[in-house]
């Protein structure tokens, strides 16, 4: 009798740690089905929404796929849920990203100007050239002088001063760039691109100027 009572008592015992187990794993479950439906709703939100309180999409975010990531291991065959969860965490970086190009301050016509003439952030502000050295300034005056060609008549005046004064910028990085190991063909070639790129400034300026006087006058 007594050892029924011992069988029983141990029976007893492993159906408590099962039935734990069993919660665990569903516990499991519901946390990561609870991380994959928030992804989804706030992709289905408007982002003009979500604009105002994207740092705490942000932080909730990251709890519950931290919450996720931790209730793998309570899972004994967990390479769908892993499947699942990792789907989700592309969803949210391609909606973050979508979120980072909408929540970011609007571009000044300037600043297009700027990123058109030598590249995307390349010139700031601080219109800082120290980027610009002897292996690569001639590919910078190239994309200048290049891109002021194909853009010519669609410039302003204010559009042709701003890149004069780029031009003039650029051309005193390149007394300094000089005394650093410029080699001599690529200064030829530099000099071949201011020859070009002078007329064409003076020339398309007036242009635009006169254009917009007879504008202004209609």
């Amino acid at each position: 009798m007594k050892n029924i009572q011992i069988l029983s008592a141990v029976a007893l015992i492993a159906l408590g740690f099962a039935s734990c187990k069993d919660e665990k794993q569903e516990q499991a479950k519901k946390t990561i089905d609870s991380y994959v439906a928030y992804v989804d709703s706030v992709k289905n939100v408007a982002a003009d929404d979500l604009k105002a309180d994207w740092a705490n999409v942000e932080a909730e975010y990251n709890r519950r796929a931290e919450n996720a990531q931790m209730a793998l291991a309570d899972l004994k065959d967990n390479e769908a849920e892993t499947e699942r969860i990792n789907t989700s965490k592309v969803k949210y970086e391609e909606f973050k990203n979508e979120m980072a190009a909408k929540l970011a301050p609007p571009v000044s016509e300037k600043q297009t100007l700027r990123n058109t003439l030598f590249g995307e952030g390349k010139i700031g502000d601080d219109m800082s050239f120290a980027w610009v050295n002897a292996e690569n300034i001639h590919s910078v005056y190239q994309q200048f002088v290049h891109t002021v060609e194909n853009n010519k008549d669609n410039y302003s005046r204010e559009d042709w001063d701003e890149i004069k004064l780029l031009y003039e910028a650029l051309d005193t990085r390149k007394n300094t760039v000089e005394k650093e190991g410029l080699s001599s063909e690529d200064n030829r070639k530099i000099a071949g691109l201011k020859i070009k790129f002078a007329p064409m400034y003076t020339v398309n300026r007036m242009g635009a100027k006169s254009g917009e006087n007879k504008e202004a006058k209609e």
